[in-house]
């Protein structure tokens, strides 16, 4: 205790000394804190589930000859399953606890009369089982909730939307919710931080599976669900609980026999009745098809694409700021070494009077502690902060579905960076100045030694490995800023800066098809109408949201290669679609008030499909799907390319056809109004447009394109500016604990140098003195940074865009703005050296 309260008098004594420390482990620490957080979100943090480890994904990759509908939140076609499937596999299996499915849906929802827009999880009755969950309150669904197709009209509200919209009634029970137009009785909330089992997607409420049909036809009809046409439909995700003392490999195999059975006796036989005569199936597919098997995977994280998204990204922004922390640790060092020889006097004294070594190194670390425990504190501050400024340029439904609070394995992180600090970079410290001899703190400018030679070299390695980090922060900031660029000179092939877009689902209220074209038919007339929308397209996807669904097609006229890519994305758009967004036509026609259900049914194609399929002019006719003969079209007009999904990469092949030919196929809407004025002043006018026809109908996605287009590269963004801002403090640290090595080297110094100039030597060649340590530093430290650099570039490439990891630029850059540095942090200890007074250094003490 006496140790720490005379920690607490030296850091009164220094308070110059303590801030700057205090400040540099809160920004160091704080930084590496805050990605932390998010990396143990995203590729680390379990579910909140008794024994995760003991969860294993299913998937079965392989052709799948049918369709699919794609989850919102996963997107892996490879990953789903047909619900017959399901079933079999659920009654057969042996080496589990159980088997589940699940997947996700749109879902207006609403509460005495208060709509809202969330998501729900069609969940299958052993679900929560498998899980192993408990109720918050009430009861979970169970396998007596799905027993037979629409008959279990019940729901379990997650923990957190009882919480934010029921304000945590605990008389809910009993009560019912509104889902998509369908009144269900809610029988129970999950438990306290389970929003589902896809990261980064946030569940609002659960639905039985069998209630699909019924709650969201647009997903799943009855059709799915039978035992022959279902077969053909995949849209489940799966997932299982290894049995106590069973291995993945033994349930594996098990179940991988019982798989194949019904893929060759039950699955193949349909699918050899689809061949049809003239029109054989693609050579090798039956092959292909008898030889699937089921891949699992682990699933203690539950079901996700964000690791194979973000995950790079996130462990390289990981890597960066660990470099900061380095580097902020490597400063402390220098700082703590030059307070110590500061102090060697005073060590040296209290040696003389008794003190032990180990007492001295016991109070130094004490002062240590004091100082990383006081910024250790600080950085939770800087975390948070850093954490909301990474969270604002997150999607919006990822950020949703993640926690934007440090968790406590987030603090058990930024404590363990803390004691790690104070043992690694403060024990040198500690244990250099202990080491004075007593006798020499009698001696006139004992005080000075610093240590002797090995203390400043030491210290000078410590700059050097600064310089080092500091490079290699340097090029990979370089790197994702051009790759950044790259991605913003792309053509995307509309007008981005004037579009304002939104979504509305009136379909999942129950609408007839009817009802629901003559909607959107309405809705689209208004929306024109309104000052300052100079256009109105509609589409049922969006657009640049790397979501979209895509099938082969075949064209009359062309013969396919063997083994060629024959898929494109569908878009099902309005006839103003192309007007409003500025894509050019390039042929043909576009779509017109006469493509209605009852005419021929067209297409337009863009100039992707068209090059790819050697259409040369309209008038063509294609087939798409799985069969050859599935839905006939007459390509009526070709578009100009335009980005679709993604923003990266090269065009796609896209298909548009007429919603009006498909009235009510559309789960949601999404609309695109060109604005002759500021696109901000229309984002309050449409919600009250849409209110006026149904204000049940909750407006979703509402945003300016150029903000969609911002989500959609938000990693790049991401990267780009988190290290570049890294890159420039870590830099600048490196400047200053250059300057403060070469300053303290020059006070140590000063009767060397004095001497020096009284005997003649010219303060130039003083100044070159300075600068030749300096130049040896920098050469060191730049080569073995660039080293790094070259191979981390190499990493990098995957998550670069438009570049190679070894960019002559970024590199060269790189090097001068680090030269800058250098130079600027040398030169004044440099022209100080030059400009030491011969008398003044004789004399001083």
């Amino acid at each position: 205790m006496s140790q720490i309260k005379q920690a607490l008098r030296q850091l009164k004594l220094r308070p110059g000394l303590s801030v700057v420390v205090i400040l540099m482990l809160a920004l160091g620490i704080g930084a590496t804190t805050a990605m932390f957080s998010l990396y143990h979100q995203i590729l680390v943090r379990p579910l909140p589930v008794p024994e995760p480890d003991r969860l294993v994904n299913l998937a079965a990759p392989g052709p799948k000859p049918g369709g699919n509908s794609q989850d919102l939140g996963l997107g892996n076609r490879e990953a789903q399953f047909t619900y017959p499937m399901f079933r079999d596999l659920e009654q057969a299996q042996s080496g589990f606890v159980g088997l589940a499915a699940h997947v996700d849906f749109l879902a207006n929802l609403s509460f005495d009369d208060r709509p809202v827009s969330g998501r729900g999880w069609f969940v299958s009755g052993s679900y929560f089982d498998v899980l192993n969950l408990r109720p918050a309150l009430g009861r979970l669904i169970g396998p007596s909730d799905d027993p037979r197709v629409g008959e279990s009209a019940v729901t379990v509200l997650t923990y957190e939307f009882w919480q934010r919209v029921l304000g945590g009634d605990p008389t809910v029970i009993g009560k019912t919710l509104s889902v998509n137009g369908q009144v269900l009785e809610i029988i129970g909330v999950a438990p306290a931080g389970f929003r589902g089992t896809n990261l980064g997607i946030r569940a609002d409420v659960f639905v039985p599976l069998t209630m699909s049909p019924v709650v969201n036809s647009g997903l799943s009809g009855p059709a799915m669900f039978d035992d022959r046409e279902g077969r053909r439909a995949y849209w489940l995700y799966l997932f299982a609980r290894l049995a106590p003392g069973v291995t993945l490999e033994r349930a594996a195999a098990e179940l991988n026999v019982v798989y194949s059975g019904i893929l060759n006796d039950v699955e193949l036989p349909e699918l050899s009745a689809l061949q049809q005569p003239g029109q054989p199936l693609p050579a090798g597919l039956l092959d292909q098809f008898r030889a699937r098997q089921i891949a699992f995977s682990p699933g203690s994280q539950g079901q996700s694409n964000l690791p194979t998204t973000a995950g790079r990204p996130l462990t390289l922004l990981l890597g960066v700021t660990v470099l900061v922390l380095l580097i902020v640790c490597v400063n402390i060092a220098n700082l703590l070494l030059a307070r110590g020889a500061a102090r060697a006097g005073e060590m040296a004294t209290r040696a003389s009077l008794g003190a032990s070594r180990g007492w001295l190194v016991r109070q130094l670390l004490t002062e240590s502690f004091v100082l990383i425990a006081i910024g250790g504190l600080a950085s939770l501050l800087v975390a948070a902060l850093i954490v909301r400024l990474i969270t604002a340029l997150l999607p919006v439904g990822l950020v949703t579905g993640l926690a934007p609070a440090l968790s406590s394995t987030a603090m058990l992180f930024a404590a363990g960076a803390s004691l790690l600090t104070v043992v690694v970079f403060g024990l040198a410290p500690a244990w250099s100045v202990s080491n004075t001899n007593p006798a020499l703190a009698m001696k006139v400018h004992a005080a000075r030694s610093g240590g002797g030679r090995a203390a400043l070299r030491f210290r000078g390695a410590l700059t050097t490995a600064q310089i080092a980090f500091s490079l290699l922060l340097l090029v990979l900031a370089g790197l994702f800023t051009k790759s950044l660029m790259n991605v913003a000179q792309q053509d995307l092939g509309v007008d981005v800066d004037s579009i304002v877009s939104f979504s509305v689902s009136p379909r999942l209220n129950a609408y007839s098809p009817e009802r629901l074209a003559d909607f959107h038919d309405r809705l689209e007339e208004t929306l024109a109408q309104q000052p300052g929308v100079i256009g109105v397209g509609s589409a049922a996807l969006p657009i640049l949201g790397d979501f979209a669904l895509r099938q082969p097609w075949s064209v009359d006229g062309f013969e396919t290669a063997a083994g060629a890519n024959t898929t494109a994305a569908i878009g099902m758009v309005g006839t103003d679609f192309f007007a409003a967004l500025g894509v050019p036509l390039r042929a043909g026609r576009v779509f017109t008030d006469r493509d209605t259900a009852g005419a021929p049914q067209v297409a337009v194609v863009n100039e992707s499909f068209a090059r790819r399929f050697d259409v040369t002019d309209v008038g063509r006719r294609l087939s798409g799907g799985t069969m050859p003969t599935s839905y006939p079209f007459e390509i009526v007009g070709i578009v100009a390319d335009s980005k679709h999904t993604s923003i990266k990469g090269e065009t796609e092949p896209v298909v548009y056809v007429s919603r009006y030919q498909f009235a009510g196929a559309a789960q949601a809407m999404f609309y695109y109004l060109r604005a002759g004025v500021d696109p901000d002043a229309l984002l309050a006018t449409i919600p009250r447009v849409v209110a006026e026809f149904d204000p049940e109908v909750p407006v979703t996605n509402l945003r300016t394109l150029v903000v969609t287009v911002q989500e959609a590269v938000y990693i790049d963004r991401l990267l780009s500016m988190l290290s570049a801002g890294f890159a420039a403090l870590a830099t600048l640290l490196a400047g200053i604990g250059l300057y403060g090595v070469l300053a303290y080297n020059v006070t140590q110094r000063t009767r060397e140098l004095g001497l020096r100039l009284a005997l003649g030597a010219a303060p130039a060649r003083l100044r070159a003195m300075v600068l030749k340590q300096v130049g040896v530093m920098a050469l060191i430290g730049a080569t073995a940074g660039f080293i790094a650099a070259l191979a981390l570039g190499r990493v990098a490439e995957s998550v670069l865009f438009g570049m190679s990891g070894r960019d002559p630029i970024v590199l060269g850059s790189a090097v001068a703005v680090l030269g800058v540095v250098v130079l600027a942090g040398a030169w004044l200890p440099a022209r100080r050296a030059a400009r030491i007074e011969p008398t003044e250094a004789l004399r001083c003490e």
